[in-house]
């Protein structure tokens, strides 16, 4: 739903368009009224501290952060286990470079690596399958992570493993999905949103049509939206929208890259690799129910959960943490008593901080200016 002729990013990062945006947007906020608008992805956080989004909107439009960062709602137990595999004697543990520096109650993969574990960064569940043909008198375990977005990227390498018969590879399955993780949120008592700016990369896999129940069955606006800034301001005005209009419905800003009914293929391969866990645990949210992907039966040979005595780990965040209320968008990054102090992106304590796509990370990096204005405003 991008203006016509775009083509390029520089055309997404326009000035004078963002502008006319944001006027048009202060236009549809009704006098005494103020919003709460969550942006899911960790993406969209970024974009929005990077380019100063906020600085567009009227106060009367808050943006709230939500639980899309894939690293960020793994909770520290899992983390616990996955280094438990990477120190069995023969693995080769091989993770995407986010997770290496993320915390569980024994340190972090970098930690392990240092005490003698074989942990390699790998760019693609693929890059784990050509370690596994150099390495066949070691087991080659991915760590797997993510929302639908890198999901299919897995399935479609448990299926090339089977096909080249490669049984010294396996996963160590962490997949969540958006959905029970929106409708845990939209329980919650806490927290007042009244729409939502839909993840961009996970509904180019699941589509549109899977949001439906948050504008029928609870009543808000969702649209679906692209990473740049105007892809930002545009998907903001047609929140504002429907609300000034009194509509409750599912849109696509990001129809340039998101079919409305996903993508058909990767969701064949989800399904026929991976099943629904019955509960799977989330910092902040807790367990949620259908939440998590587990490998079927059927592919057994390539689930390390199967393979290994994995002790299943529970772990408390750390006291001072408060990753979970910040990924239930109960508060603001910064108003954690630790932010940027005791947890920096050099000495992180909790995840939000650590990954490229945490709201504390966002906030540190790009955000530091618009928490002093909140602070000065706050003190006049």
């Amino acid at each position: 739903m991008a203006p016509e002729g775009m083509r390029f990013v520089d055309e997404y990062r326009d000035r004078e368009k963002a502008q006319a945006l944001a006027a048009n947007i202060a236009t549809l906020v009704e006098p005494g009224r103020r919003y709460g608008l969550m942006e899911i992805c960790g993406g969209h956080t970024h974009t929005i501290y990077k380019h100063g989004i906020e600085d567009y909107l009227p106060e009367e439009v808050q943006l709230v952060h939500g639980p899309g960062c894939p690293v960020c709602v793994i909770p520290m137990g899992r983390v616990d286990d996955a280094i438990w595999i990477a120190e069995q004697e023969g693995v080769i543990m091989t993770s995407f470079g986010d997770l290496l520096r993320v915390p569980g109650a024994r340190g972090s993969f970098l930690d392990a690596k240092a005490r003698g574990a074989d942990i390699q960064m790998v760019y693609s569940p693929l890059d784990s399958l050509r370690i596994a043909r150099n390495h066949p008198d070691r087991r080659v375990v991915f760590m797997a992570i993510g929302f639908e977005t890198t999901t299919p990227s897995t399935a479609m390498t448990v299926l090339r493993a089977a096909a080249e018969g490669l049984e010294n590879f396996s996963v160590f399955c962490n997949h969540v999905t958006i959905i029970p993780a929106l409708e845990a949120i939209l329980a919650s008592p806490d927290l007042h949103i009244d729409g939502f700016i839909g993840p961009g990369h996970v509904s180019t896999v699941i589509g549109c049509e899977p949001y439906r129940f948050i504008a029928e069955k609870h009543g808000r606006p969702f649209v679906v939206a692209g990473f740049e800034p105007l892809d930002i301001l545009q998907a903001i005005q047609m929140l504002l929208l429907q609300l000034r209009e009194g509509r409750s419905e599912v849109e696509n800003q990001y129809t340039r890259v998101v079919p409305w009914d996903g993508n058909q293929k990767a969701l064949q391969a989800i399904d026929e690799v991976m099943e629904p866990r019955p509960t799977f645990e989330w910092r902040g949210l807790g367990w949620i129910p259908d939440s998590a992907m587990r490998i079927r039966e059927k592919y057994a040979r390539f689930d390390a959960e199967r393979i290994f005595d994995v002790p299943a780990t529970r772990v408390a965040d750390p006291p001072a943490c408060q990753c979970g209320e910040v990924l239930r968008g109960t508060i603001k990054p910064w108003e954690c008593k630790v932010f940027g102090t005791a947890c920096t992106p050099e000495t992180p304590i909790g995840t939000c901080m650590v990954s490229s796509e945490g709201a504390c990370a966002a906030y540190y990096n790009f955000g530091r200016f618009t928490r002093l204005r909140v602070r000065q405003a706050g003190s006049a």
